[in-house]
């Protein structure tokens, strides 16, 4: 099966994670937007952009997967909640790993919420053991995740979010993917992407 013939499942899948929450489709879409920007202002090939198009619109859809009441849940989560919420990555790794051709964009689902510090999950990989696919989405992950309202959190201003990136360089993010977003932000590369709905 080449690659060309693997898109259609994947949009089904996609479609799949749509219907159910279109607020984390739309989530999804933002974040590859981004996360395909800074790999460009980083100097990423074809290929990579490619792939990284098949999997940012992925790197959720183990949240299919997820109870809605949880999902939805106005408020904190509670121990088991948040524990259930962090089965996603794996959970949709599942989901697609069957697919042969798409084992290029499992580190977009997979790996989008271990941390440069070693403290995320679900492998708790640290440095540069996680794929950079998935430390480039991390970013924007993050980014749009302080910057789009939740049920449980009002969004925080885009000043904040940006701070936040550059407090969080070197710990939760890698620090060249960092800066690389930085930069990309202040030269007005990710304005319309952060803004796609």
């Amino acid at each position: 099966m080449a690659w060309n013939s693997i898109g259609p499942m994947l949009t089904a899948l996609a479609s799949a994670l749509a219907a159910r929450d279109p607020a984390t489709a739309a989530h999804c879409t933002r974040v590859t937007l981004l996360a395909a920007r800074v790999a460009v202002w980083m100097g990423w090939d074809d290929r990579r952009i490619r792939t990284l198009a098949l999997g940012g619109p992925l790197h959720d859809l183990g949240k299919v997967m997820i109870s809605e009441t949880i999902l939805r849940k106005r408020g904190p989560l509670e121990p088991d909640e948040l524990a259930e919420i962090r089965k996603h990555p794996a959970a949709g790794a599942r989901l697609i790993g069957p697919i042969w051709p798409a084992q290029e964009a499992l580190p977009y689902v997979l790996y989008h919420h271990e941390r440069w510090d070693g403290g995320g999950y679900p492998t708790g990989l640290s440095g540069t053991e996680i794929p950079e696919e998935a430390r480039v989405l991390a970013v924007a992950d993050a980014f749009d995740a302080m910057t789009s309202m939740r049920p449980y959190r009002r969004a925080l201003p885009i000043a904040a979010a940006v701070d936040e990136v550059e407090r969080c360089a070197g710990t939760q993010f890698d620090p060249d993917v960092a800066h690389a977003f930085l930069e990309a932000w202040s030269a007005g590369a990710l304005e319309a992407a952060a803004a796609a709905s």
